[in-house]
């Protein structure tokens, strides 16, 4: 018997191996999926109608609108593979968008696409792939899966460090992370692009997406609105010493670190949003110097790391997507609970963001945002 390793790391010749792809119609996942037909995998693909697209379905850019299903079908025609359209359209609308409308209610700040990618995406989806026979599933993220000394599969940042999305994957668990496989970890969008050229992909010049899928030009109020009507509830902006200094039509219009548009004026210094009170339906404005956080809370912890010590491990916490990783120290509490203890104050950290734990390049897991501790200690309260 063959005991031979394919380039996926499995056992059994390429055309022997079942491969489906996730296919949202865009570059990336494009090309991974062409990648491996070219490898001579028996390649599926699989795009998901996730919701009543209405007004985006003729926006590029967005990564469930109709034309990109389109451009999913014509992609894998041109390959020469199957290609399945499900409708998660129910699943993606409670597991997804209902949370997203109850999560800035809470007065957090959401981020959908890990949800998506913990529930619909790695969790549905995975399921339907291992129904089809599959042996792995590949997605077009940027990131780097590999087998560590323990002999576990890890998952480390894209080689790109301007795309890596390591992040956004940092719920994914060690059963998803041991059959998932992504071709373009090691690669930077430039390669990514000319391989698409390579292949005569329509959509090889198509721009990356850049909205909510499902929240196109960035109108996630309406979205709210229309999940949730009298979400909107008015309330008293206030200091942090709590005196009234305006009213607001509705918490989830504002969010942690915002300064335009809080409606508050002739203030001898710029006004920040510091803090949202659901509860009492306050939105609390203060100088920009108590959005400075020196401790976090963090619940839904997800960890494919080593045991953590009671004294605490060294991590490098990645608290946004769009910043980079800053020196923390981190404990875990009761089940699922962490505290994160940042050696440099971070600014503007909000509830329902994520944090997300390295070891260098080693994705480590991360949870949600529940709680801050601001320097202010007006805020402790």
């Amino acid at each position: 018997m063959d005991d031979t390793l394919n380039s996926l790391g499995l056992k059994g010749a390429p055309e022997d191996t079942r491969v489906v792809v996730a296919m949202s119609g865009g570059v990336d996942s494009s090309v991974a999926a062409a990648l491996l037909k070219e490898q001579g995998y028996d390649v599926v693909g699989i795009t998901l109608q996730l919701y009543d697209h209405g007004v985006a379905v003729q926006k590029k850019g967005s990564c469930c609108a109709g034309q990109d299903i389109h451009d999913a079908r014509r992609v894998a025609e041109s390959l020469g593979i199957p290609h399945y359209v499900l409708d998660y359209e129910s699943r993606f609308k409670e597991q997804v968008m209902e949370d997203f409308a109850d999560s800035y209610i809470r007065g957090e700040t959401p981020i959908p696409c890990v949800r998506c990618n913990q529930t619909v995406k790695f969790t549905d989806l995975l399921a339907t792939a291992r129904d089809l026979g599959a042996a792995c599933m590949a997605t077009g993220h940027y990131v780097q899966r590999v087998l560590g000394d323990d002999g576990k599969a890890h998952l480390k940042r894209g080689a790109d460090n301007g795309k890596d999305q390591s992040y956004f994957l940092f719920a994914s668990t060690q059963e998803q992370i041991d059959f998932l496989r992504f071709p373009l970890g090691h690669m930077d969008k430039a390669e990514t692009r000319k391989h698409a050229e390579r292949f005569g992909l329509e959509i090889a010049d198509k721009p990356d997406s850049q909205d909510i899928c499902f929240v196109p030009e960035g109108g996630y109020v309406s979205v709210i609105e229309r999940l949730r009507p009298g979400a909107m509830d008015p309330g008293d902006i206030v200091d942090l010493d709590g005196t009234v200094l305006g009213q607001h039509g509705g918490i989830v219009k504002y969010t942690i670190g915002q300064r335009r548009g809080i409606g508050i004026g002739g203030t001898q210094e710029p006004l920040y949003v510091v803090k949202l009170d659901p509860r009492n339906k306050r939105v609390i404005v203060g100088p920009k110097a108590a959005l400075e956080t020196c401790e976090i809370g963090v619940k839904e912890l997800s960890w494919i790391g080593e045991d953590v010590p009671d004294e605490g491990l060294p991590v490098i916490a990645k608290i946004r997507s769009t910043r980079p990783g800053v020196p923390a120290t981190l404990y875990r509490e009761a089940e699922g609970l962490a505290r994160i203890v940042l050696h440099d104050h971070e600014a503007g950290v909000s509830p329902g963001q994520a944090a997300v734990f390295y070891d260098g390049d080693r994705l480590l897991g991360g949870g949600w945002i529940k709680s801050t501790v601001s320097v202010d200690p007006r805020l402790h309260v």
